[in-house]
């Protein structure tokens, strides 16, 4: 599964061959979860109130990049990386 952020510890990835509706996996100190691009998390947990704030933060930071890189892996693409918080 690719990995296409990393900050503060929060790894951000988007598999290939995914399926609707839009979402990326995120990992905090093994601790995982999966969060739509709404910020809603869809499955798991990341045990941190803090990591799972910040998650949300880049969201809505790249979110127009979000989207072209769910485009490019339900197309079977090569992902483009995006810029984490800094």
């Amino acid at each position: 599964m690719p990995e296409i952020c990393r900050f503060f510890g929060i790894i951000i990835r988007i598999f290939f061959d995914e399926h609707d509706p839009p979402h990326f996996h995120a990992e905090y100190q093994g601790n995982k979860a999966v969060f739509d691009f709404n910020g809603s998390i869809l499955k798991g947990n990341l045990d941190s109130k803090t990591a799972t704030r910040l998650v949300r933060e880049w969201i809505d930071l790249s979110l127009d990049e979000l989207k072209e890189d769910w485009e490019l892996a339900k197309a079977g693409k090569e992902i483009k990386k995006i810029a984490p918080l800094i």
